[in-house]
């Protein structure tokens, strides 16, 4: 990881739903302008950690702190003005609208709609495909077009932090190295992104340092490069060590 500074800190996270633990004691640091992977199987509190992060889940205690301020806690709409965006699992897109319509939902901010124009001419230039379907209805795009939309859309907030749920769910390979690539086009703009999977092998190539959960914990963290594909898989599947819930 890059010697830059701090942009978000989660310290001692829990959150509960009910009687029920969700997650347990989580600490996290994400670097600006990195590009980090949250790694874990179905049910292991990726979407709980995201979703208490955005302000969708409420912490039970423990502080989440972006760029030197507290955000825990805060409602969603908060979250996002103060500089966190999300492209969420299942390429979720508004079917009604048109591609520029779905865009422009993502700069509903006052600060984002004042550059909306220069945002979008951004993402057209991303995503060409975007600019020639601007006027056709969302509802009638590919998989992995749609799965283009929603991170567009996350951009024209013109956020600090881009979190990105699950980009290859469902998608052909050749598109998802397309997709892995504007990524990586994204995240050299400077803006810093977090990639939540569960390929182990296509998260630490693309990443510059990762987190693997199980059951509500991060029971492994480390710089991508210098991580075992095989350690990962053990603590992905909570074999021996990593086992302790």
């Amino acid at each position: 990881m890059t010697n830059s500074k701090s942009m978000l800190s989660v310290n001692h996270l829990n959150t509960h739903y009910g009687e029920f633990q969700a997650l347990h004691n989580i600490s996290l640091n994400i670097r600006s302008g990195s590009i980090v992977s949250i790694i874990g199987s179905n049910g292991a509190g990726k979407s709980t950690l995201l979703n208490t992060i955005m302000g969708i889940s409420k912490p039970t205690n423990g502080s989440i702190v972006l760029d030197g301020k507290e955000i825990g806690g805060l409602p969603t709409n908060q979250v996002v003005a103060n500089g966190i965006s999300m492209s969420p699992e299942g390429s979720r897109v508004f079917e009604k609208m048109t591609v520029e319509e779905n865009l422009l939902m993502g700069a509903y901010l006052k600060e984002a709609r004042k550059k909306k124009n220069e945002s979008l001419e951004k993402v057209y230039t991303l995503f060409p495909v975007l600019r020639e379907k601007r006027e056709q209805s969302a509802s009638f795009l590919s998989g992995g077009q749609r799965q283009m939309l929603a991170i567009a859309r996350g951009i024209m907030a013109r956020p600090m932090l881009l979190f990105c749920d699950e980009i290859s769910l469902g998608l052909a390979p050749v598109v998802i190295k397309d997709i892995y690539q504007k990524i990586k086009e994204i995240n050299q703009e400077g803006m810093t992104i977090v990639l939540v999977e569960q390929d182990v092998k296509r998260s630490l190539k693309h990443s510059d340092y990762s987190y693997v959960m199980l059951k509500g914990q991060i029971v492994m963290e480390g710089n991508s490069s210098e991580l075992s594909e095989e350690e990962v898989r053990d603590a992905y599947f909570g074999v021996n060590k990593y086992a302790k819930y």
